[in-house]
């Protein structure tokens, strides 16, 4: 999926694909949307006490720094491939961890950018505290990460395969 070192993202070709679509609709028909729902809003009169106008603007905003955040991306991206199912952990996989090696508490997240996260799966940056502990850790291998606390947690890693969501 993707890894972040320094500003590159590395990224699948299908991730980079799904990225430029979604670009594009939002420079072509969102904004179109948008531009004409701004104006359906302000053609009810004042704009200082109208709803609907300021919620529009308010949705042309976020939808422009979502434009920018993904021209930046896809600016610093270099596409290549899946990684590999070799049993290390590395972005663009599924990690099963257990907490203090208790494997009845366990998480199963994908460790990628946040652009992939889903209501299918959580995700955890490459560069969070648990991503980065697990990272290059194989399958039965414990790992450890800083807590927020300053404290460390040890895990066991269970599992670590491709995604393909």
């Amino acid at each position: 999926m993707t890894q972040t070192s320094e500003n590159v993202t590395w990224l699948t070709q299908e991730a980079y694909n799904k990225l430029k679509e979604e670009l594009a609709y939002l420079t072509g028909p969102a904004r179109t949307e948008i531009a004409a729902k701004i104006a359906a809003a302000r053609e009810e009169g004042d704009l200082r006490e109208n709803g609907g106008y300021h919620a529009a603007k308010e949705e042309q905003g976020k939808q422009e720094l979502r434009v920018r955040q993904l021209t930046q991306l896809l600016e610093n991206a270099k596409v290549g491939e899946a990684p590999a199912a070799d049993g290390a952990v590395a972005p663009g996989m599924v990690v099963t961890i257990a907490f203090d090696g208790d494997e009845d508490d366990t998480l199963t997240f994908l460790l990628a950018s946040r652009e992939y996260a889903s209501s299918d799966i959580e995700t955890y940056s490459p560069q969070s505290p648990l991503g980065s502990g697990v990272m290059g850790h194989k399958v039965g291998e414990d790992a450890e990460y800083e807590l927020p606390n300053g404290k460390t947690a040890s895990v066991k890693i269970l599992k670590a395969e491709p995604y393909n969501g």
